[in-house]
């Protein structure tokens, strides 16, 4: 009976090892580009705190850090690692 989990889940573990993997490689290659886009648009939202407007300023600041590798970034890689256990837990509890 054991087997007949096995081939069943031996799939499901593919598709999330190849998912983890190529979303790891997309949020590594997207890391560079959001972190030079949070660069300009911090630069710019402390230009407009300065010189406009506080309040405008200060949501360019919190786009800015949503942006940047430790905002939305970070939780997509939060995220990933949950994928990843679960794939280990039914990896662990398939073939022990």
């Amino acid at each position: 009976m054991r087997w007949v989990l096995k081939i069943l889940f031996a799939p499901v573990i593919l598709a999330l090892t190849v998912f983890v993997w190529l979303c790891m490689g997309l949020l590594y290659c997207s890391a560079f580009l959001f972190g030079l886009a949070a660069s300009i648009v911090a630069l710019l939202g402390l230009a407009v705190l300065v010189t406009y407007s506080v309040q405008n300023g200060v949501i360019l600041l919190i786009i800015a850090f949503l942006v940047s590798p430790m905002g939305l970034p970070m939780a997509a890689a939060w995220l990933l690692s949950k994928v990843q256990e679960l794939k280990y837990w039914i990896q662990d509890g398939i073939y022990g």
